[in-house]
């Protein structure tokens, strides 16, 4: 059986992944939706992950329970393990992920692809400002930080999400699919 892929969906803050990735996944019913462990409060929308504590990641961590792990915005993020069970399984798992653990990713999951959204300036800084939750100065930061690239050679589908969301759901999936004969 071949393994599965682990889809690793990135881009800067307010490009939409948690919207593209639900899309998806309604598209793709039979791709896995990895759940992250995160050191946030619970039900603060977006995505569904697992609150824990600081101490209690530290403690998830020094048990092995993360394939990878990472700290952004003063929170620690984690992959769990048992994606493998469902990688090994020949499932292709679908991630919100990190720009700056992709190569480390790479190195763990064997077959292991990028699927880097993107949206003008203009657009991302809209969005966040919608949002509410961070400064102008927040905002400029996570902006400056947009532009950051991807490392090289990894396997990466670049789909854009300035338009409807229908439209860049559809592409990503396009993309997705595995090539037909």
């Amino acid at each position: 059986m071949t393994q599965g892929r682990l889809i690793a969906v990135v881009g800067p803050s307010g490009v939409g992944k948690d919207s593209v990735m639900a899309g998806i996944h309604e598209a793709m019913p039979r791709l896995h939706l990895v759940r992250r462990v995160i050191t946030r409060a619970p039900d603060l929308g977006g995505e569904e992950y697992d609150a824990v504590s600081d101490e209690q990641f530290a403690a998830l961590h020094r048990d092995g329970a993360f394939a990878v792990h990472w700290g952004a915005h003063g929170l620690c993020y984690g992959i769990p393990v048992t994606v493998k069970y469902q990688l090994n399984k020949g499932t292709d798992c679908l991630v919100n992920f990190s720009r700056k653990t992709l190569g480390e990713a790479a190195v763990v999951f064997p077959r292991f692809v990028v699927l880097n959204i993107t949206a003008q300036s203009e657009t991302l800084a809209q969005r966040l400002s919608g949002r509410g939750r961070e400064t102008e100065d927040e905002i400029s930061a996570r902006l400056a930080r947009a532009e950051t690239p991807l490392p090289a050679g990894l396997d990466v589908i670049h789909v854009s999400n300035d338009g409807p969301l229908a439209q860049t759901v559809a592409r990503a999936v396009a993309l997705l699919q595995p090539t037909r004969l």
